[in-house]
């Protein structure tokens, strides 16, 4: 499969040889100075600029065996980000065309395309691979579509708004044979990697409990928040960034960096940084193809008009099948293994001794990758398997959603993790989707 695309990518290139390429062509292009041919690249569309679509991308853009062809946002281009900072397409468009600029040393960047609709991006039969940066809503819908077109895919965390969706994502990029990675850079940190190994290889004694801690509050980067009715900005293509979730009154809250505090389009503290706690907690408890079979909690919530309606404060229990107990909660940050024989945190242990006990020729080693884009644009090219594949980020992610359920139900839930069902509970399982609104669709 990868020579076949190889082969096309090559016959694109070549076929508009005649029309592009200039009398002389820099010893660059032709893959010398120790830079791949364009030919050889992998050629990608970033689609999400905000600030962790923009990081991806400039990221990407930073390996030589890459080249970025393709833009895509709905924001023109704004200061409404995180921090302030000056993020969307133009801003993007920009970026790219001065980083190749200088690379070729002429005064332009030539054939960026940029676009404020994906499914432009997805159509393009020259793109290899795809980055999602979107908020949480949009990433089923992006990444259906993109391993349907035959893109392989690096896509932000938490991977998914729902369960349902999570399990879209999985069947299409199972069934179109993509590549995918997902944002939880945890798992190409060494010593994220070195302490679930610890805990695998039984350093504690019988792993028991799991503490995974997460932020509390809407950690808001902006100062205040305003649930009233504003004017859409001219740079923003707002019925677009709403997309498949529901109608509703533009405010600048509701948008860009705050999106994660409303359950229209992510599930607050709880998946926003669950993605990658939740997701080491499996990791060292040797879950990452399962999850959980009994859940319940408590959190709390901003008054039911608030614009953010994320819970603030939690507490959730859940129970898997081989007795291990894992708690996520706002009480603590991180996360603490807890075992017969001590404890291991994601940087150190109890006693300090087993943090400095070497894995040995023999054990348990885990998927070991140092950089997480890179990872990927090796896998790329290898036709392998990433450090986060998108089955373990949907099981990652899993004891989030479940839990949001939880929480709004008030009540204990039994859950199945082979057929990812609630157990003889048809008003949970109702929960594990939600519609999507015209023409959307997964």
């Amino acid at each position: 499969m990868a020579q076949n695309k190889k082969i096309t990518r090559r016959q694109f290139v070549k076929a508009g040889s005649a029309l592009c390429l200039p009398a002389i062509v820099p010893a660059s292009a032709l893959g010398l100075e120790g830079r791949p041919a364009p030919s050889e690249r992998i050629t990608l569309g970033c689609i999400g600029l905000g600030g962790q679509g923009d990081r991806d991308m400039t990221a990407l853009m930073n390996d030589d065996r890459v080249q970025v062809v393709a833009l895509c946002d709905c924001d023109s281009g704004s200061t409404d980000y995180e921090r302030g900072w000056l993020r969307g397409l133009a801003p993007a468009k920009a970026k790219v065309e001065a980083y190749y600029a200088a690379k070729t040393q002429a005064n332009a960047h030539q054939g960026l395309f940029t676009t404020g609709d994906h499914r432009e991006v997805l159509a393009r039969p020259d793109i290899d691979a795809v980055t999602c940066g979107t908020p949480d809503h949009w990433h089923a819908a992006i990444v259906v579509a993109a391993a349907r077109a035959g893109k392989d895919i690096y896509c932000q965390k938490p991977l998914s708004l729902t369960l349902a969706d999570g399990q879209a994502m999985v069947a299409a990029v199972k069934r179109y044979d993509r590549v995918f990675q997902c944002g939880s850079q945890c798992r190409s940190t060494n010593r994220c990697r070195h302490a679930c190994e610890l805990v695998r290889n039984g350093r504690i004694g019988r792993l028991h409990t799991v503490h995974v801690g997460l932020l509390g509050g809407h950690n808001n980067p902006r100062d205040g928040r305003s649930p009233a009715v504003m004017p859409v900005p001219k740079a923003l293509d707002y019925d677009r960034w709403l997309g498949p979730a529901p109608q509703a009154p533009y405010t600048l809250d509701r948008c860009h960096w705050t999106f994660r505090w409303n359950l229209d389009y992510s599930g607050g503290q709880l998946t926003d940084g669950g993605a990658h706690f939740i997701d080491m907690a499996h990791w060292g408890m040797g879950t990452e193809l399962t999850g959980p079979v009994e859940i319940e909690g408590a959190g709390t919530y901003p008054p039911l008009a608030d614009l953010w309606n994320t819970a603030t404060d939690f507490h959730i229990e859940t129970r898997y099948a081989n007795g291990i107990k894992m708690i996520i909660s706002t009480k603590e940050i991180g996360v603490r293994f807890v075992g017969t024989d001590g404890e291991v945190t994601l940087g150190g242990s109890n006693p300090k001794s087993i943090w400095e006990s070497k894995i040995e020729p023999g054990e348990t080693r885990l998927y070991q990758s140092d950089n997480h884009y890179k990872n990927f644009v090796d896998c790329v090219i290898r036709r392998d398997k990433t450090a986060a594949p998108v089955d373990v980020a949907h099981r990652s992610i899993t004891p989030a959603h479940l839990g949001n359920i939880a929480m709004q139900l008030g009540r204990k839930l039994k859950w199945n993790p082979e057929t990812e069902e609630f157990v003889e509970d048809a008003r949970a399982n109702a929960l594990r989707a939600r519609p999507y609104r015209t023409p959307w669709c997964i």
